[in-house]
């Protein structure tokens, strides 16, 4: 068998063993133990002519060797500027050819690529490029409501009086140079462009060299998730844990060379740069992006007019796309399979994706990022039932165990906190073995916080979170760190925030407040204290201010009774799913 060829579906014969909720994947399918520049060359030379990549709002098309050339260039550039494998390199942008390019010319390179969201403001933009060192950064002009130069310039005010690559920043003492895209010009700063063109012209490293000398459990991308202990993650993952998370994934799809996936998911997340274009790199299929964010006209444009065959999303895109006033007039005959993840999926949402989008082969996965995401996937033919109920069964290669708060291996079917071991977890958090030593225990189990149950056929069901996570829009919001960032309000003697059901985003941000004594404030003023520091999704919806907080005896905070008061208090009810 050529080693490139995608992996056929899944052997899902992995039935809890023993008689406890402890399952493992099909084994008969080796893994790879490979780079991703390794895979990426392959694919581009099968599929030099096909159709790689296409960026319907910058109007981009290039094929896989269109794309490999300037994947190349753009590595030449980087090298150019001193940059060398190890080096952490962050990219903040929406979904735009740059990242794709970026995303490759840095494995090319041995570069580890730090994703930073691009809802990120200024407090937390700081702590990430800090909390990795990062030497360099790609960054779009804007995006929507931000302005990620002007952010930079208020970080590291330097900028405008250095030469490119040359900063010299108090706030940011790692950073040298700054990449930004788009025709202007902006002091301090290299322009994205310039540095293609001038790989192109001026290749100055062996290129196959440095790939060739790369070792696939090298570190190669570093992803932040929030903690409950306030400050991001960094989830440091490997050439061998994303590529090989890519290749099974698309294979419970049955992809090929001649797929074409829709992406309108974000890049900087595991869903589309390890589920979409590693996905597509693994078998040559085609990269469709419809826009630089999710909307639902672009999408189902891009879906009709560029004949895709697969579409990713998390619930909500699905319900905007359903809910378009022309959906009708949109041409889903192409459409075969895809996968909706981030959150529970509803009955009746599945049903009309699967009659009225023509997705008869969608697909369920659960995963998190520290696992490179997958664990669990669906399969094509499961019945809609078992893809609504349950996230299906586990992948290849991974092993997984439900456990109780002893950490005993619970009877199928019981509820406990899910666990995940192999080649999937993550190298570690970056810079932190203490985070890394609570999450992955010493026999190499990661602890993912999800509650979960495994039935006797193996099919795993979320059920909840061990802690107090929670999920708005597809978008994880760890309470702590929100808490954390509310503390620093002048006026603020404690706060706690938390969950309530939002029928349109799954779930929505609640805060209860105590101010300090003498004080007053109003819901406006501590939402406008975070606006332009924490992301947009993270700030919440809904402040109440209280002269105390329900706390059990021993002081914890009794997160359940505040949520039960804001449902009553707003009159909501929790969002059925099955």
């Amino acid at each position: 068998m050529n080693e490139q060829s995608p992996v056929k579906g899944q052997n899902h014969d992995a039935t809890p063993r023993d008689g406890v909720s402890h399952v493992v994947g099909d084994t008969s399918v080796p893994l790879w133990h490979r780079t991703i520049p390794d895979v990426f060359a392959e694919t581009s030379r099968r599929c030099a002519t096909r159709d790689a990549a296409v960026f319907l709002e910058q109007d981009i098309r290039w094929s896989w060797s269109d794309l490999s050339a300037e994947v190349d260039a753009l590595a030449q550039g980087l090298a150019g500027l001193g940059l060398t494998k190890g080096d952490r390199i962050g990219i903040w942008s929406p979904n735009r050819a740059e990242w794709l390019l970026t995303q490759f010319a840095t494995a090319r390179l041995g570069l580890v690529m730090v994703n930073i969201n691009p809802a990120y403001r200024l407090s937390e933009l700081e702590y990430a490029l800090n909390k990795v060192g990062c030497v360099a950064l790609v960054t779009a002009a804007t995006f929507k409501s931000s302005d990620y130069l002007e952010m930079i310039r208020t970080l590291a005010p330097e900028i405008d009086n250095c030469a490119p690559g040359d900063l010299k920043s108090q706030k940011l003492p790692a950073l040298r140079s700054v990449i930004r895209m788009g025709t202007d010009r902006s002091a301090g700063m290299y322009r994205f462009d310039d540095i293609v063109a001038d790989g192109r012209a001026n290749p100055s490293v062996d290129l196959d060299a440095i790939s060739a000398s790369l070792d696939p459990d090298d570190a190669i991308n570093i992803q932040f998730t929030s903690g409950t202990t306030g400050a991001p993650k960094g989830a440091t993952l490997t050439h061998r844990n994303i590529m090989n998370n890519a290749r099974f994934v698309v294979g419970a799809m049955h992809f090929s060379e001649t797929d074409r996936l829709c992406i309108p998911v974000p890049l900087y997340h595991c869903f589309g740069m390890v589920m979409g274009t590693l996905g597509c790199v693994a078998t040559g299929a085609t990269m469709v992006f419809p826009a630089e964010a999710f909307d639902p006209d672009t999408t189902l444009a891009a879906v009709s007019a560029e004949k895709c065959t697969t579409l990713y999303g998390v619930p909500t895109m699905f319900v905007a796309a359903l809910g378009h006033p022309d959906f009708a007039s949109f041409d889903f005959s192409h459409l075969r399979t895809g996968i909706m993840a981030g959150a529970p999926c509803p009955t009746e949402v599945m049903k009309r994706v699967v009659s009225e989008m023509n997705m008869s082969e969608v697909t369920i996965a659960y995963g998190m990022t520290e696992t490179s995401p997958v664990s669990f996937q669906s399969s094509t033919d499961d019945s809609l039932e078992r893809r609504v109920s349950t996230v299906g069964r586990i992948h290849p290669h991974v092993e997984c165990k439900v456990v109780d708060e002893n950490g005993a291996t619970v009877a199928p079917g019981v509820q406990g906190e899910l666990c995940t071991r192999g080649y999937s977890v993550m190298k570690g958090y970056w810079d932190d073995p203490e985070r890394t030593a609570e999450a992955i225990d010493a026999d190499g189990w990661m602890h993912t916080g999800d509650l979960a149950t495994i039935d006797a056929d193996g099919f795993c069901n979320i059920t909840g979170r061990v802690k107090d996570m929670l999920i708005r829009g597809g978008e994880n919001v760890y309470p702590r760190e929100v808490e954390e960032f509310l503390f620093r309000h002048p006026k603020i003697a404690d706060a706690q925030v938390f969950g309530i059901p939002d029928e349109k985003y799954g779930e929505e941000v609640c805060a209860w407040v105590v101010l300090k004594p003498g004080e007053s404030a109003d819901e406006d003023e501590i939402r406008a204290f975070c606006k332009g520091q924490i992301a947009h999704y993270k700030i919440p919806r809904h402040v109440r201010f209280r002269s105390e907080l329900p706390m059990t005896v021993t002081g914890k905070p009794q997160k359940f009774r505040m949520r039960d008061a804001m449902i009553e208090e707003l009159g909501l009810t929790v969002a059925k799913t099955a």
